[in-house]
């Protein structure tokens, strides 16, 4: 049953590869339109961080299937974008070291992981007005999504982008990123469960040349067109 007043609003479904800025353009569309937004890699973010702390390998299946299992990720709207919380802990700065950004993407490769997260997503989206950012959104977790984007930018650029967000903050040089950057492409895309693909009925966005803002000004004239249609 959808409630009164959902012509007002659709799900939007953001994808892309790590470091295409996705986070960014999802939670300045979410402002822009009124809608909510939900960053998916910080939920598999937060259960790597607490994989790490209890020493748990992100190989060892079973054993992180099962601390999945035992978490509560809440997601509250904060100054900066999206307070994490894992267990009533806010985890907001733990989950963006680089200990839990080397790893994340095996952790996101175990299927009990998905499913427990992708069940949660959907719960999240059932009510509509959500912008939600990930690497299977439009193909696997919300494929009724409305409006679909696949945003994408060159490995040079998402490092540089990347470099710049982290500057002083950790030491990395930009060589390094974009060489992880690539290898974090390769395991996204290659793995089993819910790889990186760009779903058939997405808008694929090239923001190599653009900026952040170009970004969101367009997504959120696709959204309203999306909007006009839905009603």
């Amino acid at each position: 049953m959808h409630q009164d007043g959902d012509s007002d609003r659709i799900n939007i479904a953001i994808d892309g590869p790590a470091g295409a800025g996705k986070s960014t353009v999802a939670r300045k569309v979410a402002e822009q339109l009124g809608f909510i937004y939900i960053d998916t890699g910080a939920m598999y973010r937060a259960v790597t961080l607490s994989a790490l702390r209890k020493s748990i390998q992100p190989q060892d299946r079973d054993k992180l299937a099962a601390l999945a299992a035992t978490l509560e990720i809440e997601m509250l709207p904060g100054e900066n974008g999206q307070t994490v919380l894992v267990n009533g802990e806010d985890v907001t700065e733990h989950i963006r070291s680089r200990e839990v950004t080397l790893v994340v993407s095996l952790v996101a490769a175990n299927e009990t992981v998905r499913t427990i997260l992708g069940n949660m997503q959907r719960r999240l989206a059932e009510r509509k007005g959500v912008v939600m950012d990930g690497r299977d959104i439009g193909s696997h977790v919300l494929p009724n999504a409305e409006l679909k984007v696949f945003l994408t930018a060159s490995v040079q650029e998402r490092a540089n982008r990347r470099f710049k967000e982290i500057a002083g903050t950790q030491s990395v040089t930009l060589e390094q990123l974009a060489q992880e950057i690539a290898e974090r492409d390769r395991l996204d895309e290659q793995r089993e469960i819910a790889p990186l693909i760009c779903a058939s009925d997405a808008i694929v966005m090239d923001s190599t040349a653009m900026t952040i803002q170009e970004v969101v000004a367009a997504i959120v004239k696709l959204s309203r067109t999306k909007l006009a249609e839905a009603k």
